[in-house]
């Protein structure tokens, strides 16, 4: 990060511009009791880089929240993290606030200090990472997708559901700032406004090969590899795969890498089916078919899917449609008319992020309909729900519903062909194949997130 980007940061969140505006919409008793001797939730932050900085920063600017320690496997990163940390504290008028940085998270979970983790590591390590916490008893923040497959998802949802700690998925999307948007369409959708609901189209994007090929490098003194490829199969070193080191905010190159994340279709695909199925009313549901092809590039640094066209079959005969042509953002059609959302910063075109085809759809609902949990912002909404002992607005049992959907599609883009999906057994129907994509095995015990659960008691 930028220092001068990190000052302006600093500064506009000590004199409230984000802290202070994001002050909790209840503040429980229980938090100033005499019991209580910080009055603050203590977090560490688990993975610094791109997104890790970003969470951070939303997370102490929160009310309920003291960011007591980072870590990463990058040392120049973690020592980053914690710079940022302490300067923020200091600009608020904290000083003298110690923040710890760690190289390995199980000294983080091992911590009687810490309440709670938010964890923005790369995708093929959110499970492992997030499923300790939770057994550890730390409440959790994990970064969208929220598993890299599906068994993960559902082993983590076993896992949360077992020590009953909050998790959060990074499905920011739910919340109120800083894209309302989407719940303002989806709610409407669900209440029935453009009629009888027949499609949804979603653009979430598209990578595009690098150009470059693959080439083995050695592995610098500041990383881990080791411990960063986790449960990845074995592969030499490229920085194109990793991340940057000669920068903070650039793009991850294991966001492209298909052993470390699906890509587009899990990527952003997360958040707007997320997204749709809220709308549908199947959160906890999900396709009943699953119809995708991709294409892949060989030989290149990049390996996840480039161009894609995906269609999913959902009761009601409703049909979504992921498309590379489609423009960023989810548009639902109804027999009464249309509503179209995205972010902000997506509107290339000067139109507003939320449109319909009539604006009495985007009208207040009445007092008998359904409404969305209240959700000013997404960080904040985590530390809430921790404090009243409530579900979060995007829990693991509808996040792992979403990413689901969303590694069907990819399964089905990898097989060529059609699926069957049951959404009681979380599995394919009559097909081995596809049902073998629903889990990758570990490179290494040390890395298998069935073990830990099995170590557990938890099957």
């Amino acid at each position: 990060m930028k220092s001068q980007s990190r000052r302006n940061f600093l500064k506009t969140a000590a004199c409230g511009g984000l802290g202070f505006a994001a002050l909790p919409e209840f503040i429980p008793a229980r938090l100033f009791g005499a019991d209580v001797p910080s009055k603050k939730i203590h977090v560490a932050q688990i993975g610094c880089g791109r997104m890790g900085r970003s969470d951070m920063m939303n997370t102490m600017t929160e009310y309920l929240a003291r960011v007591v320690a980072v870590c990463d496997l990058d040392s120049r990163r973690v020592a980053e993290g914690q710079k940022l940390t302490e300067e923020f504290y200091t600009e608020r008028g904290e000083s003298g606030v110690s923040v710890k940085a760690f190289h390995d998270y199980h000294d983080i979970l091992a911590s009687p200090d810490v309440d709670a983790v938010v964890i923005s590591v790369p995708d093929h390590s959110h499970a492992l990472v997030a499923i300790k916490a939770a057994l550890a008893g730390k409440h959790v923040y994990v970064q969208k997708p929220v598993t890299y497959s599906i068994a993960e998802a559902i082993g983590l949802r076993k896992a949360v559901e077992t020590r009953k700690i909050i998790l959060q998925t990074g499905s920011q999307q739910r919340s109120e700032r800083p894209w309302r948007s989407f719940r303002l369409a989806s709610e409407a959708v669900r209440n029935g406004r453009i009629g009888r609901l027949k499609t949804v189209n979603i653009g979430i994007g598209l990578d595009r090969p690098s150009g470059q090929p693959p080439a083995p490098m050695p592995v610098p003194g500041n990383l881990d590899y080791e411990r960063w490829l986790g449960s990845a199969p074995e592969q030499p070193y490229m920085e194109g795969r990793v991340h940057p080191q000669d920068a903070l905010e650039g793009r991850p190159g294991w966001i492209t890498t298909e052993d470390f994340g699906l890509g587009m279709i899990t990527n952003w695909g997360a958040h707007h089916v997320d997204i749709a199925q809220w709308a549908l009313g199947q959160e906890l549901g999900g396709p009943m078919t699953v119809e995708a092809r991709g294409k892949f590039v060989k030989n290149d640094l990049h390996t996840v899917h480039t161009a894609y066209h995906v269609e999913l079959l959902y009761p009601g005969n409703v049909r979504v449609v992921l498309d590379d042509k489609f423009p960023t953002g989810i548009q639902f059609e109804g027999d009464e008319g249309w509503i179209f959302c995205t972010r902000g910063d997506d509107n290339d075109d000067g139109r507003p992020p939320l449109r319909a085809s009539d604006k009495k759809f985007l009208l207040p609902p009445g007092a008998d309909a359904v409404r969305w949990p209240s959700s000013k912002t997404h960080h904040g909404n985590w530390l809430q729900s921790i404090i009243a002992n409530r579900p979060p607005v995007a829990p693991i049992q509808q996040s792992a519903r979403s990413l689901e959907a969303c590694a069907a599609a990819w399964i089905s883009m990898k097989l060529k062909r059609k699926l069957t999906w049951d959404v009681a057994t979380e599995s394919f129907i009559g097909d081995a194949a596809a049902n073998a994509l629903r889990e990758r095995p570990a490179r290494k015990p040390e890395y298998d997130f069935n073990l830990v659960l099995k170590k557990a008691g938890i099957v």
